[in-house]
């Protein structure tokens, strides 16, 4: 398998990734929201993450400027990161599916806001971070380039250390003890790891 195919999959995995939010991005503009805690940080490190997932591959894929930082990858590699990719997917839409009309892009609380512990949610408190993490990890495994490769990682790793704490302080002023045992129960971001 050679990198074109790898850099198709994973041009083609970051569309499905936009297309799956689509219908959840319409739903949430029906939203009332009673507490909006979007921050300059917030935009900042959300453009961060775009450029990390979709702006620097798209560069890499079509343009040879970073080229200078290719690298070899083994066969077995670009089928882990397709399996990795389509995993994270799944993952992505099945975390929406079961926010429904409780999912945010931002920072936000709307009205008739529920704590969602089902499904996905039931062991896991993050499976949406838990999702673009696998997709990072499948980034690196297809694009064989040491910039666009792990342009992701580092940049959701950046996004998920100013974040995620935010969100759950915002939940457990929201939810307080409902919260509390929710987090204590479940983990972040790998059932039974992490």
């Amino acid at each position: 398998m050679n990198t074109l195919v790898s850099k198709s999959f994973f041009i083609i995995g970051v569309m499905v990734w936009l297309i799956i939010r689509i219908p959840y991005q319409r739903e949430q503009k029906e939203n009332i929201i009673i507490n909006d805690q979007k921050t300059i940080q917030e935009k900042i490190v959300r453009l961060l993450v775009l450029m990390g997932i979709m702006f620097i591959p798209l560069v890499y894929v079509l343009f040879p400027r970073l080229n200078f930082t290719n690298h070899s990858l083994p066969i077995w590699a670009i089928g882990l990161g397709t399996a990795i990719l389509a995993l994270s997917l799944w993952l992505f839409w099945r975390s929406h599916h079961d926010l429904g009309k409780n999912w945010s892009s931002t920072l936000q609380i709307r009205e008739g806001h529920t704590l969602t512990t089902n499904g996905v949610y039931q062991n896991i408190r993050h499976p949406m971070y838990t999702s673009v993490l696998l997709l990072c990890i499948a980034q690196a495994l297809l694009l064989p380039n040491w910039i666009a490769g792990l342009s992701g990682l580092i940049s959701f790793s950046i996004a998920y250390a100013t974040r995620v704490n935010q969100e759950e302080q915002m939940l457990l002023n929201r939810f307080g003890s409902e919260y509390e045992a929710y987090r204590q129960r479940t983990k972040r971001l790998v059932p039974y790891l992490f």
